[in-house]
């Protein structure tokens, strides 16, 4: 069954939302919230260990009914039966999209071309389980016999920014093995890996799902020829396992096929951490810990699935971004972690979001005439605030912010806790409130400021606030919520795709450079092939062969 193939500008709530963004595109949010006492609880979702509160944002209690409206206009909850219900929604490639089976429970049933799907992802999943163990309790060995240190995840796009962002967000939970990730096809990255690495107790995880990538492959080789300088072929397999679906490739480049952990067609790379991508997860935090990330992720499936529209947390943040994206033209959103844990967390939903949702074609092929995917970037708090935060308070550009936040640290320092939370809560407040030119001037004079200076310098001073935020408080970063967390991005992107009639689950955008890069590394390596460039790229072509030659 096809998803629902609906224009959204076509339907009666775009319309409505249309009149209705021209009756209050200028209001203050400000005077939302002098109007309405109830306006900050209405507004709120509690939900298990999350806190959701998206008062601040410029909407109305009739803007929330009419983006709901439009939701169900769209078919939003026929294609969510479709999404879990393992419907071949990424119909440009034929697959289904099923990354939220692998954190069902056991007992769950899900159906891929009539076959359960289940048991075989719990068999992977005690894979996993046994394998990990078995590492991080040093009962599997080095080929000299010595226990494992380090773990090196070599991968790229979502076979490596999954699993960092979540072995970094998880830090503390970590037990004694170190691990690294290689993804660039830089041989600056690899090399400087390498440096830290002895090759008698490191064990190295290729994550490559056709094995053939070209970045993945580079960097494998290298550091397989590095290992051969110290030990010989029999020794690979001690130390090279592979997460892929081509067997025959991962057993020439000498893996045993028992350390061969396999992956599926209906998991999208950028969504597959949750499978045995996350094999370096359950490494470095241990597998308790990364079966724990599953069920968080699970518990916010069913939130999604089960919970009304008004008080779904992902469909709320999705069809804010549509509000913003749509109607008031923004085209970014920042996503503001304040927990340095979280460091690459805004990195991980650039792929995630821009890659998913940065299409130009609806789902009948045709050209679209409205925008679709956000740009997303950000950093954590409050270093952002020392760098880009003046661009959002005074700067001339509209920028929705997502803050998230954590009730309780994990190394319970309440003193830096306190003060790392005041400024999450003061970030917002001045972001929705500003400072007027008379609060500047009253300001100026309670310390005396010459009227002369005061003329000088008010203008620059005046904050227009009216920024919108959500902030997303949780109790404490741990294995569970950050699964929440990350399935919370997931289904709001499912929800935009639905909503934008685009398909979010091909990513053929990325495949046009790696076709070009191919015959051009095919030029550079051999001067007797000559292809047509533009006349910009033949000129760096010919400079950097002149350069690189010296």
């Amino acid at each position: 069954m096809a998803l629902p193939n609906i224009n959204p500008t076509t339907t009666k709530a775009w319309k409505k939302l249309e009149s209705h963004f021209e009756a209050i595109k200028n209001h203050q949010v400000k005077s939302f919230f002098e109007d309405d006492s109830n306006r900050a609880k209405d507004l709120t979702i509690k939900w298990e260990d999350f806190y959701v509160d998206y008062s601040k944002n410029r909407i109305t209690g009739e803007t929330v009914k009419l983006l709901l409206e439009l939701a169900d206009e769209v078919g939003l909850k026929t294609a969510m039966s479709q999404y879990f219900g393992g419907e071949v929604i990424n119909a440009t490639e034929g697959r289904e999209v099923l990354h939220t089976a692998l954190r069902n429970p056991k007992t769950a049933q899900v159906l891929v071309d009539g076959k359960d799907v289940m048991p075989e992802i719990y068999e992977v999943k005690d894979q996993i389980k046994t394998f990990s163990k078995k590492v991080i309790n040093g009962e599997i060995k080095g080929y000299t016999g010595k226990s494992i240190t380090d773990v090196v995840n070599i991968g790229i796009g979502g076979s490596d920014l999954g699993p960092a962002m979540v072995v970094e967000a998880l830090t503390y939970y970590k037990n004694q093995l170190q691990t690294h990730f290689v993804s660039n096809v830089d041989g600056d990255h690899v090399n400087e890996v390498i440096k830290l690495l002895d090759p008698e107790t490191t064990l190295f995880v290729i994550v490559s799902k056709t094995f053939t990538t070209q970045e993945t492959l580079s960097n494998a080789n290298t550091i397989k020829a590095w290992f051969l300088e110290s030990a010989n072929e029999e020794a690979v397999s001690k130390h090279f396992v592979a997460v892929s679906t081509n067997i025959e490739n991962v057993k020439a480049f000498g893996i045993d096929e028992n350390n061969i952990f396999p992956m599926w067609n209906w998991v999208g790379g950028r969504f597959s951490l949750w499978s045995a991508v996350g094999l370096s997860i359950s490494l470095a935090v241990g597998f308790d810990n990364f079966d724990k990330l599953l069920l968080g992720a699970h518990k916010m499936d069913e939130h999604f699935k089960n919970e009304s529209f008004d008080k779904n947390i992902p469909v709320i943040s999705a069809m804010l971004s549509v509000w913003y994206n749509n109607f008031f033209k923004v085209e970014t959103e920042a996503v503001i972690p304040y927990s340095q844990y979280l460091n690459q967390f805004a990195t991980y939903l650039q792929q995630g979001i821009m890659e998913s949702n940065g299409k130009s074609v609806d789902r009948n092929g045709d050209k679209i005439e409205y925008q679709t995917g956000t740009i997303i970037w950000g950093e954590p708090g409050t270093n952002a605030q020392h760098a880009f935060f003046q661009l959002i308070h005074q700067g001339t550009k509209l920028i929705p912010a997502e803050f998230i936040g954590f009730a309780n640290s994990l190394h319970g320092n309440q003193d830096h806790q306190d003060k790392l939370m005041s400024n999450f809560f003061a970030q917002t407040e001045a972001l929705l409130n500003g400072k007027s030119k008379e609060a500047v001037i009253a300001e100026f004079k309670a310390h005396g400021v010459s009227e002369e200076i005061r003329k000088q310098l008010t203008p620059f001073k005046v904050f227009e606030g009216n920024k919108p935020t959500t902030t997303i408080l949780i109790d404490k970063l741990s294995p569970e919520s950050l699964g929440k967390l990350i399935a919370m991005y997931e289904h709001k992107i499912f929800v935009q795709g639905i909503v934008w009639n685009i398909y979010s689950y091909d990513q053929f955008g990325v495949e046009l450079g790696k076709q070009l890069a191919s015959s051009i590394l095919n030029e550079i390596n051999d001067d007797s092939i000559k292809t047509v460039h533009d006349a910009s790229t033949a000129n760096l072509l010919s400079y950097y062969k002149d350069i690189a030659q010296q």
